[in-house]
């Protein structure tokens, strides 16, 4: 039984939004060519580099035999992998986007760690360059390697200090 005078309308909705097109949304990425001219931004272009250049110069060599160079590369792909990530991150201005983070804090420690890590496998590098033959590719190879890692450590100890103040200037502010 129906009541005189009312209506009912019924309003059919769809339960997935992709199938809506009024409800899609373009997204853009865009590039922060400020971070890029900076010195910061510079320094992590640096250390993508010359970090690709450690692990390059290592990986074409018989370094398997001497296992310290195990460790050597570790730090060389780990700390480049990351490096390129945060890289992407910063330039992308993901980082923005999840403000729970503390980026500071987060940047500073891994520039420190960075830093304190391939100092040593810089200085590991070096004591094994003589195991190699003068003038044979894999004594070049060492050699032009280490000479890399230090300059690599150097550009991680820069960014460390600029995260420093970054970080020191923030808890200023709070």
């Amino acid at each position: 039984m129906e009541e005189s005078g009312t209506s009912r309308t019924v309003i059919n909705t769809s339960s997935n939004p992709y199938l809506e097109f009024d409800h899609l949304s373009t997204s853009t990425i865009s590039c922060n060519k400020q971070f890029i001219r900076s010195a910061s931004g510079l320094l992590v272009c640096a250390e993508v580099v010359l970090g690709l250049l450690v692990c390059g110069l290592i990986a074409g060599t018989d370094y398997f035999r001497m296992s310290p160079f195990g460790w050597v590369m570790f730090v060389a792909v780990f700390y480049w992998v990351l490096t390129l990530f945060l890289l992407l991150l910063f330039l992308t201005q993901a980082h923005s986007k999840i403000p729970q983070v503390p980026w500071n804090t987060v940047v500073m420690v891994f520039n420190s760690t960075a830093t304190v890590l391939y100092l040593v496998a810089a200085v590991v590098e070096a004591t094994l360059v003589s195991h190699g033959v003068k003038g044979q590719h894999n004594y070049n190879s060492w050699a032009a390697s280490t000479f890399f890692a230090f300059l690599v450590s150097l550009c991680y100890a820069g960014s460390s200090f600029l995260s420093l103040r970054a970080w020191r200037d923030r808890q200023a502010e709070g």
